[in-house]
C-alpha cells in the first residue's frame, strides 16, 4: 500500500488532480498496486508563505515547474520495478499535467508491514498477510 505525497509550486486544483492521477496510474502499471489502493496528500505551495527549493543537480536543471513525489511503501520491489515507476510517473505527469520530466523528482521510502495502521488503531498487515 503506497502512501503518496505530491508537492508542487503554484499548482491549481486541476494540476494537482492530474499529478495525483499520473502517480496513481504509474503505481498500478509499474508495480501492480490495486486500483482502490489510493492514498495521497496533494499540496500546492504558493511560493510566498510556503515554497519549494530546487536547482541543478547531477546534470538535471529544474525550475519552478518542480514537482516532488514522495512514495512510502512496503519493501519488496526490484530496482527495475522502481526504475519503470519513475519513468512512468514522468511520462504521465507530462501527459496529464504538462510537467516536464526534468521537473519530476521522485523518492521512494520502504518500510515493513508493522509500520502501517490503516485505521481503527490496528496493524492490519500484521493480522493479514
Amino acid at each position: 500500500m503506497p502512501f503518496v505525497r505530491i508537492d508542487a509550486l503554484r499548482a491549481d486544483p486541476e494540476r494537482l488532480d492530474a499529478l495525483g492521477r499520473a502517480v496513481h496510474e504509474a503505481l498500478i502499471e509499474a508495480i501492480g498496486i490495486p486500483a482502490d489502493d489510493h492514498f495521497q496528500v496533494l499540496v500546492s505551495h504558493d511560493g510566498v508563505n510556503s515554497t519549494l527549493h530546487h536547482g541543478t543537480y547531477l546534470g538535471v536543471r529544474r525550475d519552478d515547474g518542480i514537482v516532488y513525489v514522495a512514495i512510502t511503501m512496503r519493501a519488496g520491489r526490484t530496482p527495475e520495478q522502481k526504475q519503470a515507476l519513475y519513468r512512468r510517473i514522468a511520462e504521465l505527469a507530462q501527459a496529464y499535467a504538462g510537467t516536464e520530466p526534468r521537473n519530476v523528482f521522485v523518492t521512494v521510502t520502504e518500510n515493513a508491514s508493522a509500520d502501517w495502521s490503516l485505521g481503527n488503531g490496528e496493524a492490519q498487515y500484521l493480522a493479514t498477510p
